[in-house]
C-alpha cells in the first residue's frame, strides 16, 4: 500500500468534467465576499472587541496578512490545477494521497462546522427581526439544547430551514447558485457601507484609548483564557475562511487559470478593507467594555449607541444576507471537496454522481446538506467553532508548502499565475498560520487530533483500498509485458 502515491499534475488537468462552465472573475470575487464577509463582523467583532480592545482593526489584519499570503499561493496552484478540490486536490499532487485525504478530511469538517454554526447565528438575527414585527417562534425551537445558559431551547428550527433551503439551491445548479449569491452579496454590500455612512459622525476618537489594552499576548490574572491582538486575531481568522473555497468551483470557472486567482486576490483585499473600516467604526462608537452586553449582535449595540433605530432593521437584513451567503459557499466548497474525493474512490460513489439536468453532485449535496442542518438543529456547535481555524490553517500551511515543492519539482508546470517572492511568500504564510494556530486554546488541539484519528481509520479501513489511483498502478503491474509467458 503505497500511501503518499502522487497524481500528475498533466493527467489531472486532462481530466473530464460532467460540471457546467459559466462562473466569471465577477461571479467568483462574489461568491469569495459572500463567503468572507458576515459572520466576522455581525459576530464576531463584539468577542474580538472584548479580547483585543480598538486594536482589534490590528487583529484583522494579521489574520487578512496571513490569508493573503496563503491567498496568493491558493492562486497558484489554482492556475495551474485547474480542477474541483481545492487545498486536497493541490496536497494530492506534492506530497500524495494520505495527506491530501486528512486535508479533504479537514476541510469537510471545516465547512460543515461553519455552516452550522453560521445557521445558529443567523437563527438569532431571524428571530429578533420576527420580533420587531410582532411575530414571535417560540424559544424553545431557536436554538440547539444547551446554547445559552438558563433558557430552555431544544431545537435550532430556523436555522435547520435556512441550511435546508440552501441546500436547494446548490442541487439545483450553478447558474441559480451564482445568480442567488451575487444578488444578495451586493445587497449585503450595500448594507455595509450605509451603515459605515451613517455612523461614522459618532465616532469618538476618546473610545479607542487605550488602543491596546491587552497588548500582542498577554493573560488576566487568575484566567487560562490568552487575552491580544493575537488571540484576537486567532478568533477572526474565522471570518475570512472561505476564500479557499473559490478554487472549488474550478471545473464551472471560465478560463480558470485566469479568473481563479483574480476572484481570489479581488475578494481577499475588499473584504479586508471593509473589515478594518468596520472595526475602527464599531469601536469608535461604542467603548470596547460595553461589547460584553451585545456578544452576539455587536453592530446592534453600535446601532442603539447613535439612536438611529431605523438602522437596525436594514442592518438585521443585512446581517442575515451576509450570513447566507457565508453558508451557500461553505456549502457549495463542501459538496465539491466531496466530489473530487469520491471521483478518486476515497469517499463511496454516491458523492460523485452527478446530475444529468443540473450538473451538480446532487446526491453528496443534500446528504451534507441535510447533515448539517441537524447538527445546526441539534448541536450546540459554538464550543467546536475553533476547529474550523486549526483545519484551515493546517490546509493553509500544506497548500504554501505545496508551491514550494512543486516549484523545486515542476518548475516546468504551466502557472497562468506566479505568486510572487517564492520562497519567502509561502514560508511568511506558513509562519503567520503557526502564529494563530498558537494563540488557539488546548482544548481545541484535543479535539483536532481526535478528529485526525478518525480520518486515519477511515483512510486505511475504507480509503486506501479503494483508491483509483492504486487500482490503476496495480494493474499497470498486471500488464502482459511485466508477466511470463504462458507456457
Amino acid at each position: 500500500m503505497q500511501v503518499f502515491q502522487k497524481k500528475r499534475v498533466d493527467d489531472v488537468v486532462a481530466q473530464s468534467t460532467p460540471l457546467h462552465r459559466t462562473m466569471k472573475t465577477f461571479d467568483l470575487t462574489m461568491l469569495g465576499i459572500g463567503a468572507i464577509i458576515g459572520t466576522g463582523i455581525f459576530v464576531l467583532t463584539g468577542k474580538g472587541a472584548l479580547t483585543a480592545g480598538p486594536a482589534l482593526s490590528l487583529s484583522f489584519l494579521l489574520a487578512a496578512i496571513c490569508c493573503g499570503f496563503a491567498g496568493l499561493c491558493y492562486a497558484e496552484f489554482a492556475s495551474m490545477v485547474p480542477v474541483s478540490g481545492s487545498a486536497y486536490t493541490y496536497a494530492y499532487i506534492a506530497f500524495g494521497e494520505i495527506i491530501a485525504f486528512m486535508i479533504g478530511w479537514d476541510l469537510v469538517l471545516e465547512y460543515a462546522l461553519q455552516a452550522a454554526t453560521v445557521s445558529a447565528g443567523w437563527s438569532g438575527y431571524f428571530v429578533n427581526l420576527l420580533d420587531g414585527f410582532g411575530i414571535h417562534i417560540p424559544t424553545q425551537l431557536t436554538a440547539a439544547y444547551g446554547t445559552t445558559p438558563g433558557v430552555t431551547t431544544y431545537f435550532n428550527l430556523p436555522g435547520f430551514l435556512i441550511v435546508l433551503l440552501i441546500t436547494w439551491i446548490l442541487a439545483m445548479g450553478i447558474n441559480q447558485t451564482k445568480r442567488t449569491n451575487d444578488a444578495m452579496v451586493l445587497i449585503k454590500l450595500a448594507v455595509i457601507i450605509l451603515f459605515i455612512v451613517c455612523v461614522v459622525r459618532f465616532v469618538k476618537p476618546s473610545n479607542w484609548l487605550p488602543f491596546s489594552p491587552y497588548g500582542w499576548y498577554s493573560f488576566k490574572a487568575g484566567s487560562t483564557t490568552p487575552m491580544g491582538i493575537i488571540p484576537a486575531a486567532s478568533i477572526v481568522f474565522f471570518s475570512f475562511i472561505g476564500f479557499d473555497a473559490v478554487s472549488s468551483s474550478a471545473e464551472e470557472t471560465i478560463n480558470p487559470n485566469k479568473t481563479l486567482p483574480r476572484g481570489i486576490l479581488i475578494s481577499l483585499g475588499i473584504s479586508t478593507v471593509l473589515y478594518i473600516i468596520m472595526t475602527l467604526i464599531m469601536t469608535g462608537v461604542m467603548k470596547y467594555p460595553q461589547f460584553a452586553q451585545f456578544i452576539n449582535a455587536p453592530v446592534a449595540g453600535v446601532i442603539l449607541k447613535t439612536g438611529m433605530n431605523w438602522l437596525a432593521v436594514i442592518v438585521n437584513i443585512g446581517a442575515l444576507l451576509g450570513m447566507t451567503t457565508v453558508m451557500l459557499v461553505q456549502l457549495y466548497g463542501q459538496s465539491r471537496i466531496c466530489y473530487s474525493m469520491s471521483r478518486d474512490g476515497l469517499l463511496p460513489a454516491f458523492f460523485g454522481e452527478v446530475h444529468h439536468k443540473y450538473r451538480t453532485p446532487f446526491k453528496g449535496t443534500w446528504f451534507f446538506g441535510i447533515l448539517t442542518a441537524i447538527a445546526g438543529g441539534f448541536i450546540n456547535i459554538n464550543v467546536l467553532f475553533e476547529l474550523v481555524n486549526i483545519g484551515t490553517l493546517s490546509a493553509f500551511i500544506i497548500v504554501s508548502a505545496g508551491i514550494i515543492w512543486m516549484r523545486v519539482k515542476h518548475p516546468e508546470a504551466h502557472r497562468g499565475f506566479r505568486a510572487p517572492g517564492v520562497p519567502f511568500t509561502p514560508l511568511i504564510s506558513i509562519v503567520f498560520c503557526f502564529v494563530l494556530i498558537a494563540g488557539l486554546n488546548w482544548e481545541t488541539w484535543v479535539r483536532f487530533v481526535v478528529w485526525f484519528a478518525i480520518g486515519m481509520a477511515v483512510y486505511f479501513l475504507y480509503a486506501a483500498p479503494h483508491s483509483k489511483l492504486s487500482l490503476s498502478e496495480r494493474i499497470a503491474k498486471q500488464t502482459p509485458s511485466n508477466s511470463e509467458p504462458s507456457r
